[in-house]
């Protein structure tokens, strides 16, 4: 896989360490402050059971058993999350070690040709994450230009926890979101969008953080000009993201478990970080009320997307 080269973007109070394997971000530093979770060495990337930081695709999230049909064709995909493909397959985007160009202290461009047929998917195609840093705020840029007609759906995976320690269970959510898709047993959308009203995905109104059972659904997001979600710690740090998707994964680390050992984030263990995963609607390739993720050379992918905590 060749070796992982790193590089740490620095703004003000801000510093952020990135790896070439996946466009990971390994560490982000707040004022001293460590507010993500991280892995204590690049290598340990390499399996990543939890997709930690990386940008995941070629289609993020869960694809009902593993295939969809592409014109005439069904498409047959590895399947690594039960009986469904997750996160773009065992082999996917995060799980690559990318070309990085760097680009002094407030960006890195990083690229890679994801070949006809990579875990299953049809189409090569040409792959750009470029990640700035302004002002405290994290800006993933990411492309996808396709030789032919095939789907693409990323998102960035980080987990945050802002009090640096401990669990995100202190923390409050607010998300700009007046529906969501529910979830069967299995976490697959059930294949239809539904008001938050009166469930425990309306957050309208900041919600704490504390609940047992934990947080793995898409919400969808409202048309707005704002930004479309704010995370609070009882001491006043604040992430705050804009995305140019329809949707937000909320995952709170419900099944996460040390597997590899820690960063200088908080430790791994269940609930320890907060997943905000912007994206397009899980499952559209076989819900197409969800709204088309077919990119083609006439129509490629672009997401923008940013976080600021401060």
């Amino acid at each position: 896989m060749g070796q992982i080269e790193r590089h740490v973007l620095q703004d003000a109070d801000t510093a952020i360490t990135v790896l070439s394997i996946g466009c990971a971000v390994l560490d982000w530093q707040v004022r001293g402050r460590h507010v993500v979770l991280g892995y204590a060495e690049p290598d340990h990337y390499r399996s990543n059971p939890s997709s930690m930081g990386v940008v995941c695709g070629r289609v993020v999230n869960r694809i009902e058993n593993a295939r969809f049909t592409l014109g005439a064709r069904e498409v047959v995909l590895p399947a690594n999350g039960g009986a469904h493909h997750l996160h773009g397959g065992p082999g996917g985007l995060g799980w690559r070690n990318w070309d990085m160009e760097r680009e002094g202290d407030h960006a890195v461009r990083f690229s890679l040709i994801s070949e006809d047929g990579d875990q299953g998917y049809p189409g090569r195609v040409a792959f750009t994450v470029e990640i700035r840093l302004s002002g405290g705020c994290l800006t993933w840029d990411m492309t996808g230009l396709p030789d032919r007609e095939t789907p693409i759906n990323l998102a960035q995976h980080l987990y945050f926890n802002l009090a640096g320690t401990g669990t995100v269970k202190d923390h409050t959510l607010w998300v700009d979101a007046d529906r969501y898709t529910p979830n069967r047993p299995d976490l697959l959308p059930e294949g239809h969008i539904a008001p938050v009203d009166g469930t425990r995905y309306d957050f309208r109104s900041s919600v704490r953080l504390d609940d047992a059972k934990g947080w793995d659904a898409n919400l969808v997001l409202n048309t707005r000009r704002g930004h479309a979600a704010d995370v609070t710690t009882p001491d006043g740090m604040r992430l705050r993201l804009w995305t140019d998707r329809p949707g937000l994964q909320v995952y709170t680390s419900n099944t996460l478990e040390p597997d590899m050992p820690s960063g200088p984030g908080a430790a791994h263990q269940r609930f320890a970080g907060l997943c905000l995963e912007a994206q397009d609607l899980p499952n559209a390739v076989n819900v197409p009320a969800f709204g088309s993720i077919l990119c083609s050379p006439e129509r490629p992918y672009r997401q923008v997307t940013s976080i600021e905590i401060g």
